[in-house]
């Protein structure tokens, strides 16, 4: 579970570029000495996953290398309110301009994580797996995703162009089920999986008939209908619920037998970690 330096690198700099402005943090430089050094604590202020710490650390030596870190914590460890997660020492006035978009990083992405959790451990007992969708925020996928991992999830397809995923609206434009299997089949490569997405039972017959897909994507099917999919496809396909999933519903869907449970609330609507940054 990592997230390659190059990524790190360019989110960081976005960030902190986001935030100079014209390339300078007025408020710091106005009160802070330009010798003065500080030491500061990130903390949790109540329990949960944590995740994105590289990339908090990162803000600072991205604006100042006379920064030392004491690790306190790694990601995907639980956090309890109270603990002290990393201690961070360095020039005052470059540690200040670092402090929100370090914070930013780790709070959002630790909410995913937490998040993430809830849900499966939701779940366990069960042969479900929980995974996330597409519904990132622009430029943040990738760490997104990686905090779902940190929190026990798994990922669903990066992008566009790293696995074939079928849904309704191709459907309707190239033709019916069978019509759009076949294309997908004809035209993907060898290595690459097709799934499609269906709404109905008889869509699924379609697509156990054709033959062609590895995965079927089961969208918003009541509870009956899904344990009845299940049935019908019998182990033949990978299967994945998706569709009113929540923290009140995901258990009675893990129990139907579905493979994957994807959840796009993990990284568009996870609520941030309180986690604070203290001067010490």
């Amino acid at each position: 579970m990592s997230l390659s330096p190059l990524l790190i690198e360019n989110m960081v700099r976005a960030a902190l570029l986001e935030d100079l402005g014209h390339g300078h943090d007025i408020t710091s430089q106005s009160v802070i000495p330009a010798d003065a050094n500080s030491r500061a604590i990130f903390r949790a202020r109540e329990q949960g996953v944590l995740a994105g710490l590289i990339l908090a650390l990162s803000c600072f030596s991205h604006t100042d290398p006379d920064f030392s870190f004491d690790i306190l914590a790694q990601d995907g460890e639980v956090i309890e309110a109270g603990q002290e997660i990393a201690i961070i020492e360095g020039p005052a006035g470059a540690l200040l301009t670092a402090e929100r978009s370090a914070l930013n990083f780790l709070i959002h992405l630790s909410g995913i994580a937490s998040l993430t959790r809830r849900y499966v451990l939701a779940v366990q007992g069960t042969d479900a797996k929980i995974c996330d969708t597409r519904k990132t925020l622009a430029g943040l996928r990738a760490p997104q995703k990686y905090a779902v991992r940190a929190g026990g999830g798994h990922n669903h397809r990066f992008g566009l162009d790293d696995a074939i995923l079928i849904k309704d609206n191709h459907i309707a434009i190239a033709g019916g089920v069978d019509a759009v299997l076949t294309r997908a089949k004809d035209n993907a490569g060898h290595t690459v999986k097709i799934e499609i997405e269906v709404d109905t039972l008889a869509q699924l017959d379609e697509v156990l008939a054709h033959g062609s897909a590895d995965i079927v994507m089961l969208d918003n099917f009541a509870l009956a209908d899904l344990k009845k999919a299940i049935s019908i496809i019998d182990g033949r396909l990978i299967t994945e619920a998706s569709g009113g999933v929540n923290l009140n519903t995901v258990v009675d869907i893990a129990k139907t037998g579905v493979d994957y449970i994807s959840i796009g609330a993990l990284t568009h609507s996870a609520p941030a970690l309180d986690i604070g940054l203290d001067i010490v």
